[in-house]
């Protein structure tokens, strides 16, 4: 209902400055109106129908070039094909000029070249130059559309392969935890069994309680392998990666040390603080693994870099830094990669309650640092960063909802200044159009007798029905060879209720006779109203 009452008030005012140059009473101006407003309605549904029927329109009423040019934008913006579209827009371009041609003497645009002019200037600004933008529109919003669908798959992507380094790190320590509590299993089982041989001959019932022992402990070691492999294969590293009871360790540190310095990197390690032997397993887990992740990616990325790996231990935390610096040789590229191994870290961090960052130092190089509890206590800071993101990207809507907001107000804007220029190139055509017409005081060459019809067409104003048939029946006789005779629009008013009427008749295209007379008027509205005689 509103785009209604808009384009009706668009036709208004523009039917409004064009009046003057047109022959059109306002009930016939208001039927064609109405219809246009209509087309500009169904524009998004019937795209092609809408651009098709106001070019047409637009031949009769100029006044519904505006809603012409809002639907060429919208059918242009709307339609995908460019075969499609470049269809469109020829035959949108070529409907105006053909309905002005044709209705150019009737309209009281001027001759039919006059008025193929008219519909050509009609058409570049209201068709072309609107079909051209909103061509360029539906491209760009293509294309946002396909890189916000890029983005999307891109951050589902990174989010799968966050969650993939998740669930590969809690299945590195389901691992671990298979070798270090089924170490301890084993070690009963084989005591037990030991006692269970000794039981034999001095206490044979007491025998029986080792036998069960050793059973239970069996099936300990068999349903714990069960439901750890569920989160993924169990095979035991081997090397530096093995797991002891002194991983984690002063000198575990120092090992993985001294492989660096051998396979090239220069590494200053410190260590301050008591040795960590009396610490949980998995908080030296955390930090082995966070010294051999960092010296791996350094042998990756920094080959030639100077490290350093300090590790802290206090009464209540242990932290691990480790940097390394520019690369001497080479453009630093520290830190790039698939980041896998440091998400994996800050799982495991995070799992025993620490804190975790890695990125680029200002001065170039790399920096990891670790914050772990000394003693995490029983589940640790077992969290998931799932809810966190989902918290942020909500936090994210309002932000978002603010923007679409803006991009709305600033479309609509644009599309009232485009509708304003639009307007502003059509007038200036119609007026240019109108002031070529010849006008009362202009004769480029009196017609004469003997003249060719062409030349005389030239030097008046075209043939007029009205004219024809206030002539009919009051004019004098014909002369007996004439062929065809042509009445020419009148511009002046009637005088004493009398219209001045010159007629030109023609024999085989070549003028015979030129009548001036004048004929009884009764007049409602000259040039646009009706007319009797």
């Amino acid at each position: 209902m509103g785009e209604a009452i808009l384009a009706g008030l668009l036709v208004l005012l523009t039917f409004a400055a064009e009046r003057p140059s047109l022959r059109m009473s306002f009930d016939n101006a208001s039927i064609l109106a109405l219809i246009g407003v209509g087309l500009v309605v169904v524009r998004r549904r019937f795209p092609v129908a809408s651009v098709l029927g106001l070019s047409a329109l637009m031949g009769l009423l100029p006044s519904t070039g505006l809603l012409t040019a809002v639907a060429s934008h919208t059918a242009t913006r709307l339609t995908k094909a460019p075969q499609r579209r470049a269809a469109l827009l020829l035959a949108g371009v070529a409907l105006p000029m053909l309905a002005c041609f044709v209705s150019a003497p009737a309209t009281g645009i001027g001759s039919r070249p006059y008025g193929l002019a008219l519909g050509a200037v009609l058409a570049a600004t209201t068709v072309l130059i609107p079909g051209l933008v909103g061509t360029a529109g539906g491209q760009q919003d293509r294309l946002l559309q396909a890189l916000r669908e890029r983005t999307a798959a891109a951050e589902e992507a990174r989010r799968l392969s966050d969650s993939e380094s998740r669930l590969h790190e809690r299945s590195r320590i389901a691992a671990e935890m298979h070798d270090l509590v089924g170490h301890r299993l084993s070690l009963i089982s084989l005591h037990v069994g030991g006692l269970e041989m000794a039981l034999r001959e001095e206490s044979p019932e007491l025998r029986e309680e080792a036998t069960l022992v050793r059973r239970a402990t069996r099936d300990a070691m068999r349903e714990l392998r069960e439901v750890l492999g569920v989160l993924g294969p169990l095979g035991r590293d081997t090397g530096t990666d093995v797991l002891t009871d002194a991983t984690g360790t002063r000198s575990d540190i120092e090992v993985l040390v001294e492989e660096s310095r051998g396979g090239g990197i220069s590494v200053e390690f410190s260590w301050e603080g008591d040795d960590l032997d009396t610490r949980p397993a998995r908080v030296r887990r955390a930090v082995h693994r966070v010294v051999r992740e960092s010296l791996t990616n350094v042998h990756r990325y920094a080959a030639g870099a100077h490290v350093t790996v300090t590790v802290t231990h206090t009464d209540g935390r242990v932290g691990i830094r480790v940097r390394n610096g520019v690369v001497p040789t080479a453009p630093a590229t520290t830190g790039l990669g698939s980041g896998r191994g440091l998400i994996g870290l800050r799982e495991r961090v995070a799992l025993l309650g620490g804190t975790f960052e890695a990125g680029a130092t200002p001065g170039g190089g790399f920096t990891v640092t670790a914050e772990i509890p000394a003693d995490p206590g029983i589940g640790g800071g077992w969290t998931d960063a799932a809810p966190r993101e989902a918290a942020a990207v909500g936090a994210a809507e309002p932000g978002r909802g603010l923007s679409r907001v803006e991009l709305r107000l600033t479309g609509a804007v644009t599309g009232l200044l485009g509708l304003v220029g639009v307007g502003v190139m059509m007038l200036f055509g119609v007026v240019m159009v109108h002031k070529a017409l010849p006008g009362p005081g202009y004769h480029p060459e009196t017609p004469r007798v003997g003249m060719a019809r062409q030349q005389v067409e030239g030097a008046v104003p075209p043939d007029d029905k009205v004219v024809r048939a206030a002539a009919f029946g009051r004019e004098p006789e014909r002369p007996e060879s004439a062929t065809d005779c042509l009445y020419p629009y009148v511009q002046s008013k009637p005088q004493g209720g009398r219209l001045d009427i010159v007629r030109y008749c023609f024999r085989s295209d070549t003028l015979i006779t030129i009548d001036r007379f004048a004929v009884p008027m009764v007049t409602d509205g000259l040039h646009g109203g009706r007319t009797h005689g």
